[in-house]
C-alpha cells in the first residue's frame, strides 16, 4: 500500500499503521479513508495529500 504525504505539514499517512487517534484501523488504504478524514497534525483535507 502506498504512503501519502500532507502537502501542508509533511505528515505521512502510512496505511500499515492507520490513524489510531482518528479511529482508522491498520491496513486501511488511503482511498478507503472517510471523505471527511483530515490530517491528524494540521487538519488538512484529503485533497491536500499526495502519493510518496
Amino acid at each position: 500500500m502506498e504512503k501519502w504525504k500532507c502537502s501542508i505539514c509533511g505528515y505521512v499517512y502510512d496505511p500499515a499503521a492507520g490513524d489510531p487517534d482518528g479511529n482508522v484501523p491498520p491496513n486501511t488504504p488511503f482511498e478507503k479513508l472517510p471523505d471527511d478524514w483530515a490530517c491528524p497534525v494540521c487538519g488538512a483535507s484529503k485533497d491536500q495529500f499526495e502519493k510518496v
